[in-house]
């Protein structure tokens, strides 16, 4: 039992350092702009004197970047390091939730670990429409919640309903909008689990005659909000492609297959799961479907009703990668083999192409090659703190660029992008008229000459910026690489 329990430890350790090999590491892309900005400015205050409420208020539902500077501040870890570790143990605690769910499900030792083989390999499956991954890239709240849910889930099935609670309450206060997810899918599988099934339709139709929509959903949005809300054609479900709807109904059907077959072969807890998720998945698609047609509701669109995918594609690959090895791989090294390579390899190849400018594993302290990541960090060490930097509206998507945050990374204030700032105007719509002024300004940034940055600078206070090598005549550049340069403004 000793030699099992330590074997089952490595076996953890190894799947979970294989999934951060495979997936890679890239903190400050992304969602990341927000958070690590946001655990940054916690711990110096005199950092982001400008603009800092496109990070910060929207952060007031988590506790997340809190926790996170009062754990640097006790341990006096570095900021970079605490993100790396931070990730290890996000990813460690997901395959932890994985292999306690499979255990619960199936018997052989080498079916559960096909599951985890194939769910580590898969983080970065993207989840059907959505703009989700199974795991982010860096370290993102979703990643722990994810983790608190999977591990609660195997609470629930394992008849220890109360240890459940605690799980999903720390969960809620890290990420709201998954941890909710999370606790309406362990209803319908604490319903599913009871006997018989009609005491648990009868609790799922009590529980929605109970629901009471809220004020502000009704609330007018303006037309700036709209203006914000149309750049993220990911929450329009009615405009999703056809192979985006059947990402989100095929795994539905799957699970409503698997419910019907093992209940045939006896199987009475996969059974209950199945049952569980198909359960799960049609409520919330149909809530979604309401929620993204009707005009009045549109101001729920930004919390994304489709995001209850993300948890059924956790247990899309976790149970499909059990059936695998139960099925086909066995007790074959041969299989085994071909199947870890060929899914390992195939991920890590969409992650390079993804990341294609940007090193596979940024870890703390390793020079980057990548020109933006240069320029962010000449300006980290060698800007004035309250330095204000205007540059390319779009420069998230820039080539070579990979959606690393400015913010996050330099360490300075901006103005409001095009990109990542028009989702947290979807989520705050105060900051509206602010994120509106100031990429209505920044227009036409590959055009602008001298003038246009003195006209910045009179009207925002903006000093310095970021602009292609070369230079536009008159900017004083203090540094430049091949294809940026950052100059102050005179």
């Amino acid at each position: 039992m000793e030699n099992r329990s330590k074997r089952n430890i490595l076996l953890i350790l190894a799947f979970s350092l294989l999934a951060m090999a495979t997936m890679g590491y890239h903190p400050g892309i992304e969602d990341d702009g927000v958070y690590l900005t946001a655990v940054k400015s916690d711990l110096n205050q005199a950092l982001y004197p400008y603009d800092a409420a496109f990070f910060r208020v929207q952060l007031q539902a988590t506790l997340f970047d809190k926790w996170v500077a009062e754990f640097i501040r006790i341990t006096h870890i570095p900021v970079s390091v605490t993100e790396l570790l931070f990730q290890f143990i996000s990813i460690l605690l997901i395959i932890v939730g994985c292999w306690s769910i499979a255990r619960m499900l199936f018997e052989d030792e080498r079916v559960q670990w096909a599951g985890i083989a194939l769910t580590a390999a898969m983080m970065t499956l993207p989840v059907a429409g959505t703009a989700l991954y199974l795991a982010d890239q860096h370290l993102h709240p979703r990643n722990i919640a994810t983790a608190l849910v999977l591990l609660a889930v195997s609470r629930i099935l394992a008849g220890q309903r109360w240890l459940a609670v605690p799980l999903l309450l720390v969960a809620f206060v890290l990420h709201p909008i998954m941890a909710a997810l999370g606790i309406s899918f362990c209803f319908f599988l604490t319903m599913a689990m009871l006997e018989p099934v009609h005491v648990w339709l009868r609790s799922w139709r009590d529980s929605l005659a109970a629901a009471v929509p809220l004020g502000w959903i009704f609330e007018s949005p303006t037309p700036i909000w709209h203006r914000a809300l149309q750049t993220r054609s990911y929450y329009f479900l009615y405009s999703w492609t056809w192979y985006e709807w059947l990402g989100a109904l095929g795994p539905l059907f799957l699970f409503w297959l698997l419910w019907r077959v093992a209940l045939k072969r006896g199987e009475t807890l996969l059974a209950h799961f199945a049952l569980a998720i198909f359960s799960y998945g049609i409520f919330q698609q149909a809530v979604a479907m309401i929620v993204l047609k009707s005009p009045a509701l549109v101001r729920i669109t930004p919390m994304q009703p489709m995001r209850f995918l993300h948890l059924i594609y956790c247990f899309l690959a976790l149970i499909g990668g059990c059936l695998l090895g139960k099925y086909l791989l066995k007790s074959s090294p041969w299989r085994w083999a071909v199947f870890l390579v060929v899914i390992n390899a195939g991920m890590f190849a969409s992650q390079r192409a993804l990341f294609a400018s940007s090193e596979h594993m940024e870890l703390p302290g390793r020079q980057s090659a990548n020109p933006w990541l240069q320029s962010f960090a000449w300006i980290r060490t060698n800007t004035p703190v309250n330095a204000y930097f205007a540059m390319d509206p779009y420069y998230l998507a820039a080539p070579q660029e990979d959606y690393h945050s400015f913010r996050a990374l330099a360490e300075r204030s901006q103005l409001a992008d095009m990109v990542k700032d028009t989702s947290v105007v979807t989520q705050v719509p105060e900051l509206g008229p602010a994120w509106e002024r100031q990429v209505d300004a920044t227009a036409g940034w590959q055009h602008f000459k001298i003038a246009d940055f003195e006209r910045l600078k009179s009207e925002f206070g903006v000093d310095w910026v970021i602009v292609s090598y070369p230079q536009p005549v008159g900017l004083a550049c203090q540094w430049h690489n091949a294809s940026l340069s950052v100059c102050r403004i005179p």
